[in-house]
């Protein structure tokens, strides 16, 4: 079913960088769904609040190379999330994010106000979003990775990045796949009583 161009139609979306760029495939009752399979998706997904944030005057326009970079990103992305553990990622998915880090770098610098700076370069505009989803990926596995998830729901394919206090957080959202597992796990102890 077509979305209308600028509705973002993810179940799942506020994610830091990294994940929300995974988090642009899904899959729900009306099966998997790709919101980058297009210009048209990008031009959303660009328009997104954490890649707004992040790019600021680094955004590209929604064309084929900017998705191009976006997809190479996702798929290096996709192989490190879903790495046996986070100190034990795939070699080649490793050397791909690194091939996508070094398109940009950060340059630091002392402003005219007397305060230091850091402005984003990179080599080529349509790499600005796939530099900065792949920074963000850094910075996540700095802080805490093991707080990068995959959602608990073996049909769902979501990664969140879990910001509760105890670190306890298993769903992409309580609402969906968090509510659906509660009212399996009803259905199954009823069934079980009633047997």
């Amino acid at each position: 079913m077509p979305h209308p161009v600028g509705a973002d139609p993810r179940p799942l979306t506020g994610e830091p960088l990294a994940l929300d760029l995974l988090n642009t495939r899904w899959i729900d009752a009306e099966g998997p769904h790709d919101l980058l399979e297009s210009p048209d998706g990008l031009a959303i997904w660009l328009g997104s609040p954490p890649v707004r944030e992040q790019t600021g005057p680094l955004a590209p326009a929604a064309d084929r190379a900017t998705l191009d970079r976006l997809l190479e990103t996702r798929t290096a992305l996709e192989a490190l999330a879903s790495a046996a553990a986070p100190d034990e990622p795939a070699a080649g998915a490793t050397a791909a994010l690194n091939t996508v880090l070094a398109h940009g770098r950060i340059r630091r610098a002392l402003g005219a106000d007397g305060l230091p700076e850091s402005v984003v370069e990179v080599d080529d505009p349509a790499w600005g979003p796939a530099w900065y989803a792949a920074d963000n990926w850094l910075e996540l596995v700095a802080d805490r990775p093991d707080r990068i998830r995959p959602c608990a729901n073996d049909a769902c394919v979501l990664h969140f990045y879990d910001v509760s206090k105890n670190g306890t957080r298993r769903w992409c959202s309580m609402a969906g796949c968090g509510n659906r597992a509660k009212a399996q796990r009803h259905y199954a102890r009823r069934t079980n009583a009633g047997g």
